[in-house]
């Protein structure tokens, strides 16, 4: 494991660190709770009905500059006075207390300060699918505390940190035989380690072990557990923070992590996992039946203990090395929309060329399982891979993570088709679009997307199209209320497909 340095973040840190916190949540609070009012300037204007306070922002992708008007004149906001500005306006807006979301925010702040300093010391992965995997410092843009972790000490955390560059060894266990439970193919962990007789190999994410010592003490006691020590390879966090790959053995493994990380505390939860196979089976099914370039990376097997089931499961995913394109890397979209060095998108020197060739990959797959195979892939940024040539131009797109699936008709066809807009219009080619747009300005991306959705002969494209609204994900008050993290509720917002 490299050292992590835990001194102070510097001044300048700090400044950076308010702006990646802040432009998350303002872009909440705007979209979920503030009327707009007329512009001043460069800036935009809104109302905040709940306490009717006016709040000003500098225009752009990621609001900045965030402003309140008090006794007549602008009052320049830091995080923590936004932060309060906010949880004042949604106790009036909403009639709850909001609970412990004010600390995550805080915390997000925190951890945003402490990434800038660890990454400031710290080498970037040369790889560049690595490198993208690393590179969200400000992580989900709609989201008040993208990138909290559960509140505890940057010790506990940041040596597992993927914005911070880190690697690290993974702990080894050994289960009874007789307590595994496992699904599907995981001969993948055996190749890790070795265990003794009478026991079979397990690995365990670091950080997680410390989180679950206490409940896992009873069978370390009794003999159901042992340690193993760790292996003699470092994996790579992935942006999932609890997916890591190996590059040599082109292995993801995903494991449990009692953390609130954006939404939800990511465990593997035992009903996901008990349906796995059924789900992976058929977005492989409709991957096969598409044929390439487009590729699923299958979530191939999980292994656990009987008495830790969710703590210690982890799960197998299929690596790149099968499914990717000779002479293609992949890339995570999530970084193409945030940016990182060496990205395709900001270099790209015919970016119509460019953009048209990331919709002709990104988009027909993601149609293709909904309307032929009722598979609703959860395409949003950080679940698709977009592959590119030599010259930086996409030519593939992998898509991954079989536990935000859904299948119909488990849901029904509309709320499967809402959940695909958002995750693909909406969270995914919005994102790309806008940082495509910055890079490039004058460019118009709507056209071409319009263009290649109108292509798909689905009976819900017609509406999507003339459609003047497309469904946004309400993250801030979802939070705030306290309602669970996979019940999405939705709110209108402008579609910039329509009247075209």
């Amino acid at each position: 494991m490299d050292r992590v340095d835990l001194k102070p973040p510097s001044d300048d840190a700090g400044r950076r660190a308010d702006a990646y916190a802040s432009a998350p949540l303002l872009n909440c609070l705007l979209r979920e709770v503030a009327e707009a009012l007329p512009a001043d300037g460069e800036h935009r204007v809104h109302r905040l009905p709940g306490t009717g306070r006016l709040l000003r922002v500098r225009a752009g992708r990621r609001p900045a500059d965030p402003e309140v008007r008090t006794a007549g004149a602008w009052q320049r906001l830091g995080h923590t006075e936004l932060v309060k500005l906010v949880a004042e306006e949604l106790r009036r807006y909403t009639g709850q207390p909001g609970d412990d979301l004010p600390a995550e925010m805080i915390d997000s702040r925190e951890v945003v300060a402490a990434l800038l300093t660890a990454r400031a010391r710290a080498a970037a992965p040369v790889d560049p699918y690595l490198r993208s995997e690393q590179s969200l410092i400000t992580g989900h843009p709609c989201h008040p505390a993208p990138k909290a972790r559960g509140g505890g000490p940057a010790a506990a955390w940041l040596p597992y940190a993927p914005e911070a560059h880190a690697r690290f060894p993974l702990a080894l266990l050994g289960v009874r035989a007789d307590q595994v439970a496992e699904e599907g193919d995981t001969s993948a962990l055996d190749a890790l380690g070795t265990a003794p007789p009478g026991y079979r190999l397990l690995p365990a994410h670091p950080w997680q072990l410390d989180l679950a010592a206490r409940d896992l003490a009873p069978a370390l006691a009794d003999g159901r557990l042992i340690r193993l020590g760790a292996t003699a390879f470092d994996a790579w966090p992935t942006a999932a923070v609890r997916t890591v790959y190996e590059p040599r053995r082109d292995l993801f493994l995903k494991f449990s992590l009692d953390v609130r990380i954006t939404n939800d505390i990511r465990r593997l939860w035992r009903h996901d996992l008990l349906r796995l196979r059924r789900t992976d089976t058929a977005v492989a099914r409709a991957f096969a039946a598409m044929g390439p370039p487009a590729a699923w990376l299958p979530d191939v097997g999980y292994r656990t203990a009987a008495f830790a089931f969710e703590e210690l499961a982890v799960l197998v995913r299929g690596g790149l090395r099968e499914s990717l394109l000779p002479g293609a890397t992949p890339l995570l979209a999530a970084a193409l929309a945030e940016g990182f060095e060496g990205s395709p998108l900001a270099a790209a020197t015919d970016p119509e060329a460019w953009w048209e060739a990331y919709l002709r990959q990104v988009v027909p797959p993601a149609l293709t399982a909904f309307a032929d195979h009722g598979v609703v892939l959860e395409a949003h940024l950080q679940n698709t891979l977009v592959a590119v040539d030599p010259a930086g131009l996409p030519v593939q797109a992998l898509f991954r993570d079989a536990e935000g699936v859904k299948l119909l008709p488990e849901v029904s066809r509309a709320a499967g088709w809402e959940r695909l807009v958002y995750c693909l219009v909406v969270n995914h080619l919005t994102e790309i679009a806008a940082a495509l747009a910055e890079h490039h300005p004058g460019l118009d991306p709507w056209p071409a997307a319009r263009r290649e959705l109108g292509r798909h002969d689905l009976p819900e494209i017609p509406a999507l199209l003339s459609s003047p609204t497309l469904p946004g994900k309400t993250n801030l008050l979802l939070r705030w209320t306290g309602a669970d993290g996979a019940a999405a509720r939705y709110l209108p917002l402008r579609n910039p497909l329509a009247g075209r």
